[in-house]
């Protein structure tokens, strides 16, 4: 029962955060960025995945990619939450289409793929 909360909890936070970031950046424009520190004003390191592959991070494309796959998340999770035979699969696949999205959606994606297959094979 844990791990099924934790796996659900994990889905909506990332999923949730990249239809709202994606459609922030539709909106405002820009991403959330860190105003202080370090890397102030800078963009994820998700950047570095997408730049070489010829995507602009600022380009419209690049904020749908953010909306379509928060969306897909968010829908694989209900599905999942409401234990549809596709859900876990689904789950999956959102986690893998989202291991490039550094550091919050990687060690998301690679904490519920841990978690979803130790759900699936208790």
């Amino acid at each position: 029962m844990i791990i099924r909360a934790i796996i659900i909890l994990m889905s909506l936070l990332h999923a949730g955060y990249m239809v709202f970031d994606g459609l922030r950046a539709f909106i405002t424009g820009d991403y959330i960025r860190p105003e202080t520190g370090k890397y102030a004003g800078q963009l994820g390191p998700w950047t570095k995945v997408v730049e070489p592959l010829g995507i602009d991070p600022m380009s419209p494309g690049m904020k749908s990619i953010f909306v379509i796959l928060g969306l897909f998340g968010l829908v694989a999770t209900a599905a999942f939450t409401f234990k549809r035979p596709n859900g876990w699969t689904l789950l999956v696949i959102f986690c893998i289409a989202t291991l490039w999205n550094m550091m919050f959606g990687t060690m998301s994606s690679i904490l519920v793929l841990l978690l979803l297959i130790i759900y699936r094979f208790r």
